[in-house]
């Protein structure tokens, strides 16, 4: 999808810097994916100690 988008230079060039990225496209479609993977990260930490799991630690610890 083409979009017209007016960019911070300085943080592009330092993104691309950053990655090793050296397109504009690329490095932004990274940094879309690096903050939804972030929020997801959030969200699962936001459900800790939320699930309750009948689960005995020594029997699974034991298999091999």
């Amino acid at each position: 999808m083409r979009t017209t988008l007016d960019l911070n230079e300085t943080l592009l060039t330092e993104a691309m810097k950053w990655t090793g990225i050296f397109t504009k496209t690329a490095v932004i479609n990274e940094a879309l994916q690096e903050v939804i993977d972030h929020k997801k990260r959030l969200r699962l930490i936001e459900m800790a100690g939320q699930i309750k799991l009948d689960v005995d630690l020594d029997s699974t610890r034991a298999r091999k």
